[in-house]
């Protein structure tokens, strides 16, 4: 079975949760939403760094200053 998209993730999440809300989930169920919402969270949180990593600045003197060569490879505590 192919991998599902972001999108397919997240209606799923949604499917989820509606029914977790109406009649609650089933220990697999449970598990899947867990799962699903972990893989959203770190595709969220990737993105965002790769954003973070691509901001440039441009210095009073006029030289630009790369934020990701300068700050992005840290890692996170």
């Amino acid at each position: 079975m192919a991998e599902k998209t972001m999108k397919e993730k997240i209606a799923r999440i949604n499917e989820l949760y509606r029914k977790s809300q109406a009649e609650g989930l089933t220990e697999a169920e449970r598990k899947e939403q867990q799962e699903l919402r972990s893989e959203y969270l770190a595709n969220v949180r990737a993105n965002l760094r790769t954003q973070l990593n691509n901001i440039s600045i441009q210095e009073e003197d006029g030289s630009i200053t790369n934020l990701g060569e300068k700050y992005g490879h840290r890692t996170l505590s």
